[in-house]
């Protein structure tokens, strides 16, 4: 909509452009869409320098560390990024035919608070570098980061403090869209080596709940033990109508867990479960980085697995396990 404003000397003025809802919405979706971007982006870098250059101190965490970011980003990159430039093309477009949208106060405000969010971040980023490297933190890991997040918020900075000067869209937007695209079609195709694809996160799911329920059998057993001083014969042994307990089924194939006895009086038994992907945790992690997170007390019981029929022997010890005392 324009306004045509008339002069005491009733010469008619250049027409000045209101800020249309199009144009409001256009230009809050790109520099949200922006925003998630970046964030998402410095995510994905961030889960790739964990993942090459892991911390000794959090390696038994890796699966929760990497795998839900990672897919969430790029999740985020597959469906805003496309978006973004879509969007950033349409109002090219608009720009190019009607230079005063060009001019519009939400996008000058937008394109300044975005400018003053990337210069606080750079700033931040610059300081936290410092501040590490006096408190002696020169890890490569931190270094990498701290790049990324440079890079990124430079990167930002300078297109759109360039872009606010000019009175038409930058000549170099088409090349910084490709470059763009290229480097984030990368990336996301390089997280799938690392978290797998969907049928395997799938296969991962199951293996982590069939480790869940031995780790619940294993410890039915062991208070069957404490309450009865006696190992049970099988699994139906361990259903209580009272506390509506039943032993968990595979949940893939249904089929039941398998429990054997191997000596009653050491108290030793073995409980197996056919799994779909092999587990290797631990320190050396790295060999076979699981994707899902780290099995509870997995730190004190080995439920490391092969792909396929895995057994687990497991033995009760009487004296951090005695029978419960009866009649108090």
């Amino acid at each position: 909509m324009e306004n045509t404003i008339i002069n005491p000397h009733n010469e008619l003025s250049a027409p000045v452009k209101r800020n249309l809802p199009r144009d409001v919405f256009l230009h809050l979706f790109a520099m949200v869409a922006l925003y998630w971007v970046a964030i998402s982006f410095i995510t994905l870098c961030w889960q790739y320098i964990n993942y090459f250059f892991p911390d000794p101190l959090l390696m038994r965490y890796a699966g929760q560390f990497y795998a839900g970011p990672i897919r969430f980003a790029v999740a985020s990159l597959i469906i805003i990024f496309p978006l973004f430039v879509l969007t950033s093309w349409y109002l090219n477009t608009i720009y190019r035919r009607d230079v005063s949208v060009r001019e519009s106060k939400i996008r000058k405000w937008l394109i300044y608070l975005t400018l003053f969010v990337a210069s606080m971040v750079i700033m931040g980023d610059l300081v936290m570098v410092i501040y590490s490297f006096l408190g002696g933190d020169t890890t490569i890991r931190f270094l990498l980061k701290s790049l990324s997040v440079l890079v990124v918020s430079g990167a930002i900075f300078g297109y759109y403090l360039d872009d606010v000067r000019r009175n038409q869209p930058s000549p170099a937007a088409k090349h910084v869209a490709i470059t763009s695209s290229l480097v984030i079609l990368g990336m996301v195709i390089g997280a799938f080596f690392i978290v797998g694809s969907p049928m395997q996160a799938r296969s991962e799911q199951f293996d982590q709940q069939r480790v869940a329920d031995l780790q619940n059998i294993q410890w039915q057993v062991v208070n069957y033990w404490q309450s009865k001083e006696a190992m049970p014969s099988s699994l139906a042994d361990l259903s209580d109508s009272i506390s509506g307990y039943t032993a968990p089924v595979d949940p893939e194939t249904g089929n039941a867990y398998e429990y054997r006895v191997k000596n009653a009086a050491g108290l030793n038994f073995e409980l197996c479960a056919t799994f779909d992907l092999e587990y290797i945790g631990g320190l050396d992690g790295r060999k076979s980085m699981p994707a899902y997170p780290v099995y509870d007390g997995m730190a004190s019981q080995n439920w490391d697995h092969a792909a396929g029929r895995v057994c687990f022997d497991r033995t009760i010890d009487r004296q951090l396990y005695p029978p419960m005392v009866k009649g108090k």
